[in-house]
């Protein structure tokens, strides 16, 4: 923030009692979607928080000073989301185009790699405000970059936090004391942490708005938050300013900018007027606490909590505590994201082709290693992974990537899911779809050409077996349908000659329990002919589509002369009339 706004101002009573009133006044005229954590209790603990002290751990803008500005009373008259944005209103409701761009593609961004977070861009166009009235009204050039630093004052422990140079002054130009810098206020060792690119150009500039803004909406998601839920939307917003008054100011702008904002060119946003002023230090000429060692980044373990060790801010007695470990941006579960997976698919039986495959992200939104995830089958089907198991647990290697075990589908065709999970706290979920398809085959043929003859009433001698394939193979477990039919296609049914029978004896002419045995073969029940002459036909047809027709005749058998005898000797004889 420029220097000439971060003059240092003692603050009264009377500011402070002007400021309560005015965030009353805003609370009643307006209905924010999430409510601000037992506001008025006054103490920041009601939000899960505490306030800076020597005991805190860091916090974003290493607690710099802030703008303490608060909306006007009279709202933007757009009640509800302001998704559609309007073309006008209220001078304070405008936010540069580029800033405001920004905004909305850091929200886009993070809902994509972690969308459990569900981060508001008004929450983030709050933020901005307070840090740095929308980057100084909108003073950026065409790349989103502050067409001049915005630099806090050194924090130098008199009258805030005691925090040495960690960057050489290569974001700050202070390689004494660390400064809080850009459009978001971070200070060099949270960016050196969180920083991104999210304009492509290959650098992580914190002076760039789109930069800042997506890098500040990782830091808010960070711990597994979800900002929908109020507790986790205070505990996100005191992570970066450790001030119960900071909650309340960007509370009440986030508040204001849902209920409508627009978009006003660059550089015509309005300045804000009033920084803040945290209470000096009283003995200034008492060294202030040394820095708590920075955590290292192959040390992970504690409390996930976003930023450096905070050394102190501005007391003067030295309070030591004990130096932590906590996991870097780098080593924090972010998301878990499809690596691929296409279409899961399979015959029953037969073994999947495709393979469940996950993709594990860290809160930068880069591949993270060594991340547990479970794969569960869910359905009927039979399905189960390798070794038979329904549940697996696995660890991503160093790209990030996981993949399941081998799939094989069970006997029964159907639907099921597979689910693979990770995280704790608030775990990440990825759900695919599975079918199961039937036991199929191609084609399907008798085993002999025997004709196949039986007399009205009597049962056909001779069995009807056939073999199924698939692609050249025996195809098991085939389901196959028999049907007596009038015509090749089967496109009518018979009524009258050959038929099964059922478990009760009664004649049915079509069977649809049938399945191929392991060698492809099926050896269909026995066949009865009723009273009626003549040629008919026996339609099997495959899962898969493949068919055969079959002639059955049902015919008087011709009679037949016994052995060792001639026609003329079996044929009748005239008889002879006597003479007269």
């Amino acid at each position: 923030m420029a220097a000439h706004i971060r003059r240092r101002l003692r603050k009264g009573a009377t500011t402070t009692a002007v400021a309560a009133a005015a965030v009353a006044a805003l609370a009643a005229s307006q209905a924010p979607a999430a409510t601000l954590a037992d506001a008025g209790s006054g103490d920041p603990k009601a939000a899960g928080e505490d306030t800076a002290s020597a005991e805190d751990d860091g916090a974003a803008t290493g607690n710099s000073p802030y703008y303490t500005d608060l909306p006007p009373l009279v709202t933007p008259d757009k009640p509800g989301s302001s998704s559609n944005l309007p073309v006008t209103g209220s001078a304070e409701a405008g936010i540069p185009a580029s800033i405001l761009a920004a905004y909305k593609q850091a929200e886009q961004t993070v809902a994509t790699t972690d969308p459990a977070c569900r981060l508001p861009w008004q929450l983030l166009a709050a933020i901005g405000k307070v840090e740095s009235g929308q980057a100084r009204g909108g003073r950026v050039d065409a790349n989103g970059t502050t067409t001049s630093p915005i630099l806090g004052p050194a924090l130098n422990g008199q009258g805030f936090a005691l925090i040495k140079d960690t960057d050489g002054g290569a974001y700050d130009s202070d390689a004494v004391h660390d400064r809080a810098v850009g459009p978001m206020q971070f200070i060099p060792s949270t960016w050196a942490s969180w920083g991104q690119d999210a304009n492509g150009d290959g650098r992580k500039d914190p002076n760039n708005i789109y930069d800042a803004a997506l890098a500040a909406g990782r830091y808010l998601c960070a711990n597994d938050r979800d900002l929908a839920i109020a507790a986790d939307l205070d505990k996100a917003v005191l992570s970066y300013n450790r001030s119960t008054e900071y909650l309340r100011t960007v509370r009440s702008w986030f508040s204001y900018y849902q209920r409508g904002t627009h978009e006003i060119p660059d550089g015509t946003g309005r300045l804000p007027t009033a920084p803040s002023t945290p209470t000096p230090s009283p003995n200034p000429g008492t060294p202030s606490p040394t820095p708590t060692p920075k955590p290292s980044p192959d040390k992970p373990g504690g409390k996930p909590t976003p930023g450096p060790s905070k050394p102190g801010d501005g007391s003067t007695s030295p309070k030591p505590k004990p130096p932590t470990s906590k996991p870097t941006p780098a080593e924090t579960f972010g998301s878990l994201e499809n690596a691929g997976t296409g279409p899961l698919r399979a015959t029953a039986g037969q073994a999947f082709d495709e393979r469940v495959t996950v993709l594990a992200r860290n809160a930068l939104g880069a591949p993270l290693g060594k991340v547990s995830v479970t794969f569960t089958v869910t359905g009927d089907t039979g399905t189960l992974f390798a070794g038979g198991r329904k549940t697996v647990t696995l660890r991503t290697g160093a790209d990030g990537t996981v993949t399941a075990p081998e799939l094989r589908a069970g006997e029964k065709a159907g639907e099921f899911t597979v689910t693979a999970v990770a995280g704790t706290g608030r775990p990440r979920t990825l759900t695919y779809a599975a079918t199961v398809t039937a036991r199929q085959a191609d084609a399907i043929a008798r085993t002999d050409e025997k004709a196949l003859v039986a007399a009205p009433g009597e049962k056909f001698a001779d069995a009807v077996t056939v073999k199924a394939t698939y692609k050249d193979a025996a195809a098991a477990g085939v389901a196959v349908t028999a049907t007596m039919v009038k015509d090749p296609l089967g496109l009518f049914d018979n009524d009258k000659g050959p038929y099964f029978k059922d478990a009760a004896g009664k004649p049915v002419r079509t069977l649809t329990t049938l399945t191929t045995d392991a060698d492809g073969m099926l050896r269909l029940p026995e066949i009865f002919a009723d009273g009626t002459e003549g040629t008919f036909k026996l339609r099997l047809t495959t899962e898969g589509g493949a068919s055969v027709v079959i002639e059955l005749t049902i015919q008087v058998p011709e009679e037949t002369a016994p052995e060792g005898t001639t026609p003329e000797e079996t044929a009748p004889k005239e008889t002879e009339t006597p003479e007269a």
